[in-house]
């Protein structure tokens, strides 16, 4: 199969089976662009426009920064921002370092970032004043020795800066104060240097790693996938190929997905540096405001998930507002429904296409066409360029023919070097130079491919990739519970909801309310079980193992059943 590349038969004549890579790190496509656009605006963020020259200069004084706190070659920071300029500034200020950059959840709490932060040996925090307190409580438990803070409002233009903080207090509950002094850094007070020359760095790019990005699996905790400069140039690159005809009308992309996610991260950050585009951030999703900015700032790409576009479809007011710029968007994270995808063609005149991918691969290796060639329902499309796929049998890991199904597997320049510290889970994740997906599927004899289902246990809910293990952890620390295990069930909404499991201990009480308030304390918001089962036994092995799937297919049952009632 992956001799025959049956999939290159169908490429557009403006996409090339192979592409040619600059060999450059990643950090100097923001130097680059900022040369040939430097009064372009790089970001548009909430009101207030920031220029290409403006961003190179910034990621500047944050790169001379942190080699004045001691930051060398190889050495990470962690950035724990939502969808802000300084993200932005701070991820390529850190390459610029030489250092690697660990993507942070800004929804962590402490348990999971103390976790990451000892796991990556990150030495540099740069976060909102809103989660200082979080990050200064696990610092003494970890390898932290500089915490940077900024907030909302320093990139906020007047009015909205003086406001923010009112806003800030409601919604919090506190305005935290962090001076400027010992290991406490405020990121206005980094900002006000001078200009620096960029420091000199030696990068290999093959080899030497721009991003810890963390990611889970049903064995543990999660696991920091190692990409290198080439990784992520190099999807970067795929993504620019794949876009084509998008060069002839705009360059505007709207930047809702999080960059602390490997999909927005490429496809919207890395991506519009690299070609000059302009970002319109949201530091998170809200469909009136994403339907208030896409009405009045234009723009032409919306790389999202399929949550998004349901809650776009579904809003009240949809008529209000004028969407038609809109000309293409690639939906990640979970399947996209057929329905949702040509109801939301429709309504904006543009493309929607899924696409396949994964943290391990930077992360697409999969997308349907979206012009000059029919889109095939139910198909996760065709391999990018450069990428090549094939089916391998879960028993002999012998390649497959069309048709058949197995376990997807895949090569290309976008592939991790491996897992961070775990040269085992490194080496079970390859098979004779191929990557294992753990994704269950096969292709067409015209090259399409079709994931039917998942070989690990992990729930895609609402575009958020969550592990049982980790939620089953938590809840089997609290003194009443005896069993739990932890399961995704269908949700028309978010693809898939988590739902807990619960067999208590002999003698103790607990209500739903109160086991849903003990998870909140101890996990993100988006890992909290919706839904609390309690039973007296769950169903298990002749050994004792709990049938996890078993009770997704009586969940499926139950769905079945009320359909055909």
């Amino acid at each position: 199969m992956n001799e025959q590349k049956l999939w290159l038969q169908h490429y557009p004549e403006e996409i090339p089976a192979e592409l040619e890579y600059s060999g450059e790190p990643l950090q100097n496509y923001l130097k680059q662009s900022a040369a040939k656009f430097p009064e372009k605006s790089a970001i548009h963020f909430m009101g207030k426009e920031i220029s290409y020259k403006s961003i190179y200069e910034s990621a500047l004084k944050f790169a001379c920064y942190l080699k004045s706190l001691g930051i060398e070659k190889g050495d990470r920071v962690a950035i724990m921002l939502p969808n802000t300029p300084q993200s932005v500034i701070a991820y390529f200020g850190s390459l610029m370092a030489g250092a690697v950059v660990v993507q942070t959840n800004p929804l962590y709490m402490e348990r999971e970032l103390e976790y990451q932060m000892k796991d990556s040996g990150a030495k540099v925090i740069l976060t909102l004043d809103i989660l200082f307190p979080r990050a200064a409580k696990i610092m003494p438990q970890t390898s932290l020795q500089h915490i940077i803070v900024t907030a909302i409002k320093d990139y906020l233009p007047f009015p909205k800066n003086v406001v923010y903080p009112f806003i800030q207090k409601k919604q919090y509950g506190l305005v935290v104060k962090v001076k400027h002094e010992g290991n406490h850094h405020l990121f206005t007070e980094i900002m006000k240097m001078g200009v620096p020359d960029e420091p000199a760095l030696d990068i290999d790019v093959d080899e030497d790693l721009a991003l810890l990005q963390y990611t889970g699996g049903t064995t543990g905790y999660p696991k920091g996938v190692m990409l290198t400069h080439k990784n992520l140039v190099a999807n970067a690159e795929m993504c620019s190929a794949w876009l084509y005809k998008d060069k002839e009308k705009g360059h505007n992309i709207l930047g809702i997905l999080p960059f602390f996610h490997v999909f927005g991260m490429t496809t919207v950050m890395i991506f519009s540096i690299m070609e000059g585009r302009k970002m319109t951030l949201l530091p998170k999703f809200d469909v009136l405001t994403t339907l208030k900015t896409i009405h009045k700032e234009k723009p032409t790409l919306f790389p999202g998930a399929p949550t998004m576009y349901i809650a776009i479809l579904n809003y009240p007011d949809l008529h209000k507002f004028d969407v038609s710029s809109i000309t293409a968007c690639i939906s990640g994270s979970s399947p996209l429904p057929v329905e949702v995808q040509e109801r939301f063609e429709k309504l904006t005149g543009g493309k929607l296409v899924e696409g396949y991918g994964l943290t391990e691969t930077s992360p697409v290796t999969h997308s349907n066409f979206l012009w000059d060639r029919p889109r095939v329902k139910g198909s996760i499309g065709v391999p990018w360029p450069d990428t090549i796929a094939a089916i391998l049998s879960m028993e002999t890991g012998e390649e497959l023919g069309p048709n058949e199904i197995g376990e997807l597997a895949v090569k290309g320049p976008q592939v991790m070097k491996g897992y961070w510290n775990r040269p085992e889970d490194t080496e079970q994740t390859f098979k004779d130079s191929w990557l294992l997906t753990g994704d269950i599927g096969y292709y067409d004899d015209k090259g399409y491919f079709y994931i039917v289902d998942r070989k690990k246990d992990m729930i895609i809910a609402g575009g958020f990739n969550i592990y049982p293990r980790e939620i089953e952890e938590v809840l089997y620390e609290h003194e009443a519970v005896l069993e739990a295990v932890v399961a995704g069930v269908p949700d028309p909404y978010r693809g898939e909801t988590v739902k807990a499991y619960i067999v208590l201990k002999e003698g103790k009480q607990l209500t739903e309310e109160e086991m849903n308030a003990y998870a909140r304390k101890h996990l993100a918001a988006y890992k909290v079980p919706r839904i609390y089962e309690f039973r007296e036994e769950l169903p298990k092995t002749a050994v004792g193992k709990i049938l996890r799937r078993a009770l997704v297919d009586e969940e499926k049952k139950k769905m079945d059943d009320q359909k055909n009632a």
